[in-house]
């Protein structure tokens, strides 16, 4: 049996780790705090913004659950991140994602202020990312495979790691933090344009799926001992089911799983680890503002 790398436990480290931080910001009268803004009724996105409340509730943040109705404008939406860019009381800004067609996201996240933006997109944050700068915000979900492997001891200072997919929200920013010097891992990334795809991932130490393709990864990409993190989230129709689908991953379990020397779960693997790092992120946001601000 492979090992099952479990985001759900190691998530739960990270919030023991954070209630400890927000116990020592609260002696200074700090409370960090996140606002989530959801524009439309998608239900995926309903979903994520009630776990992402739920959490900061749980430990004790500050949090403000604006939803806006589909037929919002883009002056309308640009007008409430430029309010929240304002309070002294949210040190931490997240858009959902989708937002409608009539939004255009880019300016969006363009017009946070990018000492908030927790999700790391502000093209400042991804420059900070690229600079090795540590006080920029680092996309939550790469930030969550980093955290996995590293508690699971897998060592990355000059392992093979293939990211399959170059997306601005897991692959490219999986790719540069994986390069940052310390963790000095030798990164290929893999796109839809790349040639002989399973051969160069058999070649892999890590394998890290995040092209929204499910079950794209079989047995035939893996070598023997590889570690896979599989980001992906896709619905299929299942029969047995009652809601009439399943969730899986981009990686073919079953047939990986026989194989890697550990693999993360879909779901319990990335996911839960995702909303840690929004937790993490939203917490050094204030301490970082608090901090320029004394």
């Amino acid at each position: 049996m492979p090992k099952l790398i479990d985001g759900r436990a190691i998530a739960e480290r990270v919030y023991a780790e954070l209630r400890d931080e927000i116990a020592r910001l609260k002696p200074r009268g700090l409370i960090p705090g996140l606002a989530v803004v959801l524009v439309g009724d998608d239900p995926a996105s309903r979903t994520y913004v009630r776990a992402k409340d739920k959490m900061c509730r749980e430990l004790g943040l500050h949090s403000v659950k604006l939803e806006l109705p589909a037929a919002t404008t883009q002056e309308a939406l640009l007008a409430r991140v430029d309010e929240l860019n304002r309070d002294q009381q949210i040190h931490g800004i997240l858009v959902q994602s989708p937002p409608p067609p009539q939004i255009d996201e880019a300016a969006i996240v363009r017009t946070l202020d990018p000492r908030k933006d927790v999700d790391g997109f502000h093209p400042l944050n991804v420059a900070k990312l690229a600079l090795d700068d540590e006080t920029g915000f680092v996309p939550c979900t790469p930030l969550g495979c980093l955290r996995l492997l590293r508690e699971s001891g897998i060592a990355l200072s000059g392992a093979n790691v293939i990211v399959l997919g170059r997306s601005m929200i897991v692959g490219k920013p999986m790719a540069l933090l994986l390069m940052r010097k310390g963790i000095d891992a030798t990164v290929t990334v893999i796109h839809s344009r790349t040639r002989n795809i399973s051969e160069i991932c058999h070649r892999a130490d890590v394998i890290i799926a995040a092209i929204g393709r499910p079950h794209f990864v079989s047995a035939e990409f893996v070598r023997e001992g590889a570690i896979v993190i599989d980001v992906g989230i896709n619905r299929v129709e299942d029969g047995e089911s009652e809601r009439g689908y399943k969730l899986v991953g981009d990686v073919d379990f079953d047939a990986v799983s026989g194989i890697a020397g550990a693999i993360t779960p879909v779901p319990g693997g990335v996911g839960p680890m995702t909303i840690a790092m929004l937790m993490s992120n939203t917490i050094k946001a204030c301490r970082q503002i608090t901090s320029a601000s004394e």
